[in-house]
């Protein structure tokens, strides 16, 4: 493997982490209660999923190959590249509107009522899912790309430790914008709301548009 090739994978390992640094960041806005093991939980976690999902498509496409056929699995992973697009459209929307409704309506609520976001075990997983699962397209133009099957594993590793990376400096630039913010999580909430609906835009004109 030449280092172009090698280049070629870093870029493509920034290029998919940027979805987990959004949602890192608005983590690290939201979250009142972060520390360093949770951090590294949340980074870890964003981290094995778009390492994950490229090598789901990667296999898909293999295995309808294997089946039916070059042609169709190359129909098969056309097919799937559209779909998980508007899966990750719909889930970023929902959780985006979802984030910024609640915040709104927190600040309505008088002072002894409010509720601060607590880190969740569930929620971090789901949102890992919910920035990775558009990664699976990758994985089917991937498969088309290399060379060599094994070949696969590097690039999802290197994915892997590029996303850990950069969410946990996605977490830390959060953290440092609610201490400006002097605790005021509701405007937290509202701004982490609108990247991750600004993240969800991004994924279908980034999609159809090439970039």
């Amino acid at each position: 493997m030449t280092w172009y090739v090698i280049l070629q994978v870093i870029l493509l390992g920034i290029g998919l982490s940027a979805d987990a640094f959004s949602v890192a960041l608005t983590d690290g806005l939201t979250y009142t209660d972060i520390n360093k093991k949770r951090s590294f939980f949340i980074a870890g976690a964003f981290g094995v999923m778009q390492a994950l999902m490229p090598l789901l498509g990667f296999w898909i496409v293999e295995a309808v190959e294997r089946i039916a056929g070059e042609v169709a699995g190359a129909q098969a992973g056309v097919i799937a590249a559209k779909i998980v697009v508007w899966v990750a459209f719909g889930l970023l929307l929902f959780i985006g509107v979802k984030m910024l409704v609640e915040s709104i309506l927190e600040m309505r609520r008088p002072k002894e009522e409010k509720k601060e976001r607590k880190f969740s075990v569930k929620e971090v997983l789901f949102y890992s899912f919910a920035t990775a699962v558009d990664a699976l397209a990758a994985g089917v133009t991937l498969h088309a790309g290399l060379s060599s099957i094994y070949s696969i594993w590097l690039h999802v590793s290197i994915v892997l430790v590029l996303t850990f990376s950069i969410s946990l400096v996605g977490l830390f630039l959060g953290k440092q914008i609610m201490r400006l913010l002097r605790g005021k999580y509701e405007i937290a909430g509202i701004i982490g709301g609108i990247i991750l609906i600004l993240l969800a835009v991004w994924v279908i004109v980034s999609h159809y548009v090439g970039l």
